[in-house]
């Protein structure tokens, strides 16, 4: 059974349609990359999955229940979707430490202590134990990223969403959080990244899907997709993006 279910889902801003219809099924331990042109609609999707936006029509159902459902519990969801975005947003007057026991302690009710242990190692396990009394300002583009896929662990999530997380990287740093990426795919976490690096969606997904003007256009495995698509957008696509 998949763990996450997406049914036509639909989006507007104003009355132009940013998604159209998109279904899309996800399995447990499944990594899916979201590639297509600026617009496309792969941010859009990653923030109703998370309910930061309301969708217009369709659902999104995690292990059978129903996020979207009118009377849905927006923490509960997201102590279940753990989401990673383009520009880190640590909050800057707190420590590496306060922002990743922020969520687990005032929206989940952990015990603090508790709470940072776990945060604690956390930070270790992905080399950061260094800097847990360090504001964000004071650490690097990587560093920052690596804080932000932490803070999205904490609470446990049962799918995490990573949208552009090398986006606003030097190209020096793009590496070290690619690796982490990586590093969770081995673990079996479940994950849907929103991406422009074409050779990482390649190299770590089981899932490739391509959007065109909010239309999941083509779905299948990075060797078929890259290799062989099937829509003549796709081939457009691929092609504009191997001559940059």
């Amino acid at each position: 059974m998949p763990l996450l279910q997406i049914e036509g889902l639909w989006k507007s801003y104003r009355g132009r349609p940013v998604l159209r219809g998109v279904d899309l099924e996800v399995d447990p331990h499944e990594v899916v990359c979201l590639i297509g042109g600026s617009g496309s609609g792969k941010s859009t999707l990653l923030r109703c999955v998370n309910l930061l936006e309301t969708v217009d029509d369709g659902a999104v159902f995690l292990d059978g229940l129903e996020l979207t459902a009118v009377d849905a519990d927006e923490d509960a969801v997201r102590r279940k979707v753990g989401m990673v975005f383009q520009q880190f947003n640590l909050f800057p007057h707190m420590t590496v430490l306060q922002n990743v026991v922020l969520a687990p302690v005032k929206v989940h009710g952990k015990d603090r202590r508790q709470a940072r242990a776990e945060a604690l190692e956390l930070l270790g396990r992905f080399g950061l134990a260094d800097k847990a009394g360090e504001y964000p300002d004071r650490l690097s583009g990587g560093q920052q990223q690596r804080v932000a896929i932490v803070r999205a662990l904490a609470v446990r999530p049962q799918v995490l969403l990573l949208d552009e997380v090398t986006s606003a990287l030097d190209p020096e740093l793009v590496g070290e959080v690619l690796d982490i990426v990586r590093e969770l795919k081995e673990q079996g976490m479940t994950m849907i990244l929103a991406t422009h690096e074409m050779s990482f969606a390649r190299d770590i997904a089981d899932t490739v899907c391509f959007l065109d003007g909010g239309v999941l256009l083509e779905r299948g495995s990075p060797e078929q997709v890259f290799t062989d698509p099937r829509e003549p957008r796709t081939r457009e696509f691929l092609a504009r993006t191997q001559r940059r």
